[in-house]
């Protein structure tokens, strides 16, 4: 939407600068002239006389600029907190401080587990832990299956196979607690649905739990530990699993829909713990914090990652920071590229499309190195600043560049077409940067932070454009000739 603005914008700006603009002028006629002595020249011939003079000494400096940029664009980030889109005095601020401080954070952050394969499991009254398996083989002379009273036992037992009277039961049908039965012949499936009700299921989520508290980015966190913890406060001990399963099928609805619903899911047999992270923790990098939380459930846990995820709103506001800053880097390649063919097709020379191209290249790299050494993180706003530096700049290489042409055409001389370029065309580019400059800056005074980096590194752009417009472009005309031989 910003791109197709802008777009607009500069289509109006052309109709109006080639047609309402020049029509105005013919109706209000030709103006009384002006005996003052126009001095304007003279701002700019401070630039062409420096470009002459210490023309070497701009080269260097570009190239020290051109390094220290690329040093600070390694050390651009997208990480940013909400928070810090916001003046500390404003109201916000310290409404989303008292959240975080008082009310356990703001950004909510899941992690759905699978249950392990039940297969590999022990069954929820299986062996304990070092507790030694009984079987017949064991000292029994009978171990190997031949119990010389197994056959005659089953004979003399009238009710071997069953309870003949068993379907004539006339209650069993309309008993009301038929089914409630707590102690009731279990569900064969009951063992994987009820895993995470189970204290080995519980106890994993409660390792989960512990570790994820003692990091200062997480606020607060619900999951089932929670029901657990408190089912334990109540009786004083910790509950086995005969009374985990009685406890649950005891909950009324509406308890088992605020304690167990949100947080199992018997069905796809998951369970979920959910928390929200502190926005104004100084140490929050929703990059970090997620690989950390995944390598603990992988490293510390045994999970394996399929078999749990992380979602909520934290992780899709971090993959949208992270595909801000690849967008940047693909998006500048192929706006050069763009610009590259575009000089190609406007001067019909590979030299001059190169020379016009590299101070547009280091105003780009300076604004976003001068990010990157401030510690200022590329977000939604600061993101379209490199693209309107290069935009900016690309207007003030293609003035420039026509005009010094017009000139060269005169007497064949660089020097002299130099100085006369800055003289007319150097004048305009200067009245429209500082204007743009002026305009932009206004944009510190706002209490939004993004609107604040947005103006003054805007600020900053329209700067390094014009400067390397008036600088650095006609020292490498200079030295590189691309217009011929000549004075």
């Amino acid at each position: 939407d910003f791109g197709w603005m802008m777009t607009i914008g500069l289509s109006l700006a052309l109709v109006l600068a080639f047609m309402v603009i020049p029509a105005g002028m013919i109706m209000l006629g030709k103006g009384r002239g002006s005996i003052k002595e126009d001095n304007s020249a003279k701002l700019t011939a401070v630039f062409s006389r420096l470009t002459e003079r210490h023309g070497n000494l701009i080269l260097v400096a570009a190239v020290v600029l051109g390094v220290v940029a690329l040093y600070g664009i390694t050390l651009l980030k997208v990480e940013n907190r909400f928070i810090d889109y916001f003046k500390p005095h404003t109201e916000i601020y310290q409404g989303l401080s008292v959240i975080d401080s008082r009310l356990g954070g703001t950004t909510p952050l899941d992690i759905v587990i699978t249950a392990p394969d039940f297969s590999q499991l022990p069954t929820v009254l299986g062996q304990v832990e070092g507790e030694k398996e009984i079987s017949w083989e064991d000292g029994d002379e009978y171990g190997d299956g031949n119990d010389p009273f197994a056959e005659s036992v089953a004979e003399a037992d009238p009710y071997g196979n069953g309870d003949p009277f068993a379907e004539e039961d006339p209650f069993a049908d309309s008993d009301p607690f038929a089914e409630d039965d707590p102690f009731a012949e279990p569900d064969p499936n009951q063992q994987q649905n009820s895993y995470w009700f189970s204290r080995a299921g519980l106890e994993d989520l409660e390792k989960i739990h512990a570790y994820l508290d003692e990091l200062p980015e997480i606020g607060r966190i619900d999951s089932l530990v929670t029901a657990f913890h408190v089912a334990n406060d109540l009786t004083g001990r910790r509950l086995n699993d005969l009374e985990l399963t009685f406890m649950r099928r005891s909950l009324s609805p509406e308890l088992s829909d605020f304690m167990l619903r949100p947080y199992l899911n018997d069905e796809a047999n998951e369970a979920r713990i959910t928390m929200r992270t502190v926005e104004g923790d100084g140490s929050l990098n929703r990059k970090e914090l997620l690989a950390e939380i995944e390598s603990f459930l992988i490293n510390e846990m045994g999970m394996e990652p399929e078999q749990f995820r992380l979602s909520g709103l934290q992780v899709l506001y971090n993959n949208m920071l992270q595909s801000l800053f690849r967008s940047q880097i693909m998006t500048l390649g192929a706006v050069f590229l763009g610009i590259m063919l575009m000089f190609l097709v406007l001067f019909r020379s590979l030299s001059i499309s190169f020379i016009a191209i590299l101070p547009n290249m280091l105003a780009a790299s300076i604004v976003l190195g001068s990010m990157g050494l401030a510690g200022i993180p590329l977000d939604m706003m600061t993101i379209t600043i490199a693209a309107i530096t290069v935009g900016i700049g690309v207007d003030h290489a293609i003035h420039y560049l026509t005009r010094f042409k017009r000139e060269f055409a005169v007497d064949q001389n660089y020097i002299a077409a130099m100085h006369r370029a800055h003289a007319s065309i150097g004048l305009a580019l200067f009245y429209t940067a500082i204007t743009i400059i002026i305009g932009f800056s206004i944009l510190a005074f706002s209490n939004f932070m993004p609107s604040v980096y947005f103006g003054l590194l805007t600020a900053l752009a329209m700067s390094a454009a014009l400067l390397g417009s008036l600088t650095l472009l006609p020292k490498l005309i200079l030295v590189f000739k691309p217009l011929g031989d000549g004075a």
